[in-house]
């Protein structure tokens, strides 16, 4: 095993070797990251949890912080923003000592906790939808709040029922048993764990979530649980031309009956904009000696490690999660080693909690054929910059041009095609075998890549000084 002692060379990255670079300079751009709010993804994302953990800065609330951040030009001014976040304001007031859990045993028995609506923010990547909710968020004042990547929330609703599902004692042979329903215990728990839940990124592409998602929230609902929730889709065009979208459509009426829908679309996607760079991190395989400049970024970044050069292997829920190259905080993988295995979310929480940068070596060209292995690029992004986690990357092709729908479907899908006994013609629409799904969320994950090059992200992604 090569040690990481590895002279250094002609800094790669200029900023990785100066503290505090970005200290005494202004951002001039959005998103503004709002560093009191704790980030969730993956289970434990309900654990409890204190208002005392979210400390929320010195101001009287969310439009007083925005409009003083627009004074000192830390922020562009933004009207979109703005109305948004006056109306999350007005729901701040009303929601202060807020609890959806009845005071007294009277109460319990006799009485309903009144929710007021909470707010479904859709609109263009990059707008600022992320940024105002966590100004919201952190301004709050009730017992119980939690705000979440709506992946991670799912995939917590999934290891409970699983839980669940496995305490319930078995069925002897012969015996005929109603079947037991986990979902509305699952949304109990929940709802003794948080009266407010804030949501980012909320989004259906999975099956298994499309089916429960209206009983679950409705139960949340009714337990007094209010929802704030950013998204990229409207709510009509969630789980757009899904399998079986008929059987998701009735949770669409119960989301609009119980939030409101506010639209933040200033056309403008602000992680776009020129910002400072953080120096090349985005490389093409055609570059000469591109493997060779990327061999020395690693061994420059693992010099100040206290580690070796070595196979890493992560525990994840039980299951052994095997990386070939690491050291310290550093991970250096191929698109195929996290991407064309059957990894998922809890895989990608475990690596953006254990390293806080990430080279992603060979990604080629994503097109249909490959929509799975996109899907997992799109979760694995989505948890690297929920978690502030640095990224390198090598591909097939420039960023925007990273994504594309060729017309023909792959033989794995013209096999589902024909056990589900779906006419091509007909399949051609479902976003499982279009791609427009992948399509559709790959936007967000070239604006999140955008920033992630910025100087900005990589200073405040450096967790050796925390």
């Amino acid at each position: 095993m090569a040690a990481c002692t590895a002279p250094l060379g002609a800094a790669s990255i200029r900023f990785l070797f100066k503290d505090h670079y970005l200290l005494k300079t202004k951002l001039l751009t959005i998103p503004y990251n709002l560093k009191w709010v704790k980030r969730g993804f993956a289970a434990n994302v309900l654990s409890p949890q204190s208002v005392e953990d979210n400390v929320s800065p010195s101001y009287g609330g969310p439009i007083e912080h925005y409009t003083r951040l627009v004074e000192e030009g830390i922020l562009n001014t933004d009207p979109h923003q703005k109305a948004v976040l006056e109306n999350l304001e007005k729901l701040q007031h009303t929601l202060r000592g807020y609890s959806n859990q009845p005071t007294s045993f009277f109460s319990k028995m006799f009485s309903k906790p009144k929710a007021p609506k909470g707010y479904y923010i859709y609109g263009d990547v990059g707008t600022g939808k992320t940024m105002v909710m966590d100004m919201f968020y952190s301004y709050v004042e009730t017992n119980k709040k939690k705000r979440v990547h709506f992946h991670g929330f799912m995939l917590d609703v999934h290891q409970r029922i699983h839980r669940l599902k496995q305490s319930m004692p078995k069925r002897k042979a012969g015996r005929m048993a109603k079947s037991y329903d986990p979902i509305a215990p699952v949304a109990e728990e929940i709802s003794e764990e948080a009266s407010l839940l804030c949501f980012d990124e909320f989004q259906v592409t999975d099956i298994a979530d499309a089916m429960i998602l209206k009983q679950l929230f409705e139960n949340l609902f009714k337990k007094g649980v209010v929802v704030v929730a950013t998204s990229n889709r409207q709510p009509d065009d969630l789980y757009k031309n899904g399998l079986q979208r008929v059987n998701f459509v009735p949770f669409i009426a119960v989301l609009k009956e119980y939030c409101q829908t506010l639209q933040l679309d200033s056309g403008i996607d602000y992680r776009r904009r020129n910002r400072p760079g953080a120096g090349k991190l985005f490389f093409l395989t055609s570059d000469p000696d591109v493997h060779a400049t990327l061999d020395r970024m690693f061994d420059e970044m693992a010099f100040k490690q206290n580690d070796i050069t070595r196979k890493r292997t992560l525990n994840v829920r039980n299951r052994k999660l095997l990386l070939s190259k690491a050291c310290g905080t550093i991970l250096d993988c191929t698109f195929d080693e996290l991407c064309d295995r059957p990894l998922g979310a809890s895989d990608y929480l475990v690596i953006s909690n254990t390293f806080d940068t990430v080279f992603i070596r060979n990604i080629p060209l994503l097109t249909i054929s490959k929509k799975s292995q996109a899907r997992r690029l799109i979760t694995l992004i989505d948890a690297l910059y929920d978690h502030k986690v640095r990224v390198v990357i090598l591909a097939d092709a420039p960023l925007d041009d990273l994504f594309f729908q060729d017309a023909h479907h792959d033989d794995h899908s013209h096999e589902l095609l024909d056990t589900l006994d779906i006419k091509q013609d007909a399949g051609s629409s479902l976003a499982i075998f279009s791609g427009e799904e992948e399509m559709f969320a790959f936007q967000r994950t070239v604006s999140r890549l955008t920033e992630m090059q910025t100087e900005e992200y990589w200073v405040e992604g450096d967790r050796s000084t925390t």
